[in-house]
């Protein structure tokens, strides 16, 4: 079965998503774009041979897609992922789904209502090492977990937040915690489970931003695991980090935006049995990628399956986002659950209320 997929927006990310479509091969075919600057898809059309049309409205009447890939800036994916849904298509939505619990509790009811699934695009999950992590984790052969990091230490210098929507909250609705280390905390959240509470601080140390550009936090799980999760814009040599300590091994991931099989180690704890083999074993060297999540995507649809990552999973991932500003800013050991309606960090990721003075750009 062809599927067919349109994108809303025309930066960096959705000549990602086109070509990532590209290698899928005759399972979907685009066709069609949108984006606010008419030039911009003109040209994003030309280079992929698809029509583009004014706006999204126009294009979900004219081409009926069944997937519509958000690829804009975070302060619009809710208003379009909403029409998108009401259209009976399903939104492929680009990290961070929206800036807020609120939001993304109105995105679900939304769901439930049309019948039409939210994919949020958290590709390292799709890794084959993170597959075969998960699978390891679940029949507990590496036995409980114990510890673990999840560190997205990155780079973005002044420049970068030069573009008018980046480092501010009514747009991005976060810094690093919100926009950058999302995708290696998912990756935590999808091997350990359930967390149960956060512990965290937030700074703005350097960036010309109104966000913070740093964040730190310390995550309880409910199998009793502790983690700790750095998020940073600010750090010079680049690595994104992910260390598994286990009562059997400690499993480690190094890369920086992208992975294969080749960026993990496996290390036996002293007396417990050679895990090489145990390793090896498993799916086959998937790279990291949109390519990987949409193929399963594709696989789930065609299954009659809910797609991976589905909107339970994304939000157990926006609550963590939650609960660290919320802990970070007030200054309380944050729980699971606790940030319902009509608590102030269910609404806005910063409780209402400026962190810290607003800086002139």
């Amino acid at each position: 079965m062809t599927r067919t997929c349109a994108i809303v927006g025309t930066g960096a990310i959705a000549d990602v998503h086109a070509r990532s479509l590209a290698e899928l091969g005759d399972r979907v075919r685009l066709v069609g774009v949108v984006d606010l600057l008419p030039e911009r898809a003109a040209g994003f059309a030309a280079r992929w041979g698809i029509p583009a049309h004014p706006d999204l409205a126009a294009l979900l009447d004219a081409r009926r897609p069944d997937l519509v890939h958000l690829c804009t800036p975070p302060g619009s994916h809710l208003p379009l992922a909403l029409e998108v849904l009401r259209a009976g298509a399903i939104p492929v939505v680009e990290k961070p789904p929206v800036l807020s619990l609120a939001e993304f509790d109105e995105l679900r009811r939304a769901e439930a209502r049309t019948g039409r699934p939210v994919v949020t695009v958290f590709q390292h999950r799709f890794g084959s090492g993170a597959v075969r992590l998960r699978e390891l984790v679940a029949r507990g052969a590496l036995g409980r977990p114990l510890l673990a990091a999840a560190h997205t230490l990155w780079f973005r210098d002044d420049d970068y937040f030069a573009v008018p929507w980046r480092g501010k909250w009514e747009v991005e609705g976060g810094g690093p915690t919100m926009g950058h280390g999302i995708h290696q905390f998912d990756l935590l959240l999808s091997v350990l489970g359930r967390w149960s509470e956060v512990t965290a601080v937030a700074a703005r140390q350097a960036r010309p931003t109104d966000t913070e550009d740093v964040s730190a936090a310390i995550v309880r799980f409910e199998s009793g695991a502790v983690a700790t999760v750095v998020n940073s814009v600010v750090s010079p040599r680049q690595t994104s980090q992910l260390r598994f300590d286990f009562e059997l091994a400690t499993v480690e991931l190094e890369h920086l935006y992208g992975y294969s099989d080749a960026n993990w180690r496996v290390t036996a704890a002293p007396g417990a049995p050679d895990l090489a083999e145990v390793w090896a074993g498993g799916p086959v060297d998937t790279p990291s990628g949109h390519t990987a999540q949409f193929t399963a995507l594709l696989d789930a649809l065609d299954g009659g399956g809910r797609p991976p990552v589905d909107s339970e999973d994304t939000r157990s991932t926006v609550e963590l986002i939650a609960a660290i500003y919320a802990s970070a800013f007030t200054g309380a050991v944050v729980r699971r659950g606790e940030i319902g309606e009509g608590h102030p960090f269910h609404a806005d990721m910063t409780g209402g209320r400026a962190p810290w003075p607003r800086r002139e750009r």
